[in-house]
């Protein structure tokens, strides 16, 4: 009996280029890279190097899609990306070996992170506080993935599950209702007339003055002989003349001018010579 000869199975088919990459947005450029590498600088490494951003641009925008919903525009933060991805296009050596992807990644994200925290908060706020906002961003929204609870977790479930105290989960709860600032023209939730923050604010009173020079002038004129009290109370609290005065007291209009200037410049000495009390602030 004449054994049966098998024909040999047929070789697996070479796996493309592009199966060896993570992802879908990672093109086989490494053969541009080494053009790029040898290329000196002119119109044709210009030219190579816009068409490796372009072919890299979908992987940039993926990771700039990482970093939405907190509150920055999307097209900014693409742009962003677009620029990490000219620096690590610029830098990246293939002669260097290793792949582009791994290499841009972190150059690219870098990026981003540092326009987040260099130029997305309207107002400086420290970096622990930073760093706090994040975790605590991160712990609910892990919370929220993986318990799927319908309410929001408490601060102690918070601190439990991100290993923080509670100050802590606090601080980077405010921070999260802190990176815009609120225009003072917005109108406020649940208003209907139209008030806005801005009305609920303090103004500069202009009388402001007038209370700490009376309230420091009182202590002078109590140490005035009650002759002088009594004149100056009758000139400046009943608007009486001088020479009213003078016919009341029996004395010259005078000598009323000249008690009046002395008790005036004795009391000015005073004050200007004692601590002066500090007006409270205005609401900023």
């Amino acid at each position: 009996m004449t054994p049966m000869i098998t024909a040999p199975a047929p070789a697996p088919a070479p796996v493309p280029a592009r199966a060896r990459h993570s992802h879908d947005d990672a093109p086989d450029t490494q053969a541009d890279f080494e053009r790029l590498a040898a290329a000196s600088d002119g119109p044709e490494r210009e030219v190579l190097v816009e068409e490796l951003v372009a072919a890299w641009l979908p992987m940039a925008h993926r990771l700039a899609h990482r970093y939405r919903n907190r509150g920055e525009n999307l097209e900014d933060l693409e742009q962003v990306a677009a620029m990490g991805l000219v620096k690590a296009v610029d830098r990246y050596d293939a002669r260097r070996g290793g792949a582009f992807e791994p290499y841009a990644i972190p150059t690219i994200v870098g990026e981003l992170k540092r326009y987040f925290r260099d130029h997305s908060w309207a107002l400086h706020v420290p970096r622990r506080v930073q760093e706090l906002r994040n975790k605590v961003r991160a712990t609910v929204q892990e919370m929220a993935t993986t318990e799927g609870a319908d309410r929001s977790p408490t601060v102690a479930q918070v601190a439990e599950a991100a290993g923080m105290n509670e100050e802590d989960v606090l601080t980077g709860m405010e921070a999260l209702g802190s990176y815009r600032s609120l225009s003072l023209d917005a109108e406020l939730t649940g208003a209907d007339d139209g008030y806005s923050l801005a009305d609920t604010l303090g103004r500069p009173e202009a009388r402001y003055e007038t209370v700490l020079d009376r309230e420091a002038v009182k202590p002078c004129l109590h140490r005035l002989p009650e002759r002088e009290q009594h004149i100056l109370y009758l000139r400046f609290f009943r608007d009486m003349t001088q020479a009213r005065i003078a016919d009341e007291l029996g004395i010259s209009q005078m000598h009323v001018s000249r008690l009046i200037s002395r008790s005036c410049h004795d009391i000015r000495e005073q004050v200007e010579t004692e601590p002066r009390p500090q007006p409270i602030p205005a609401a900023a």
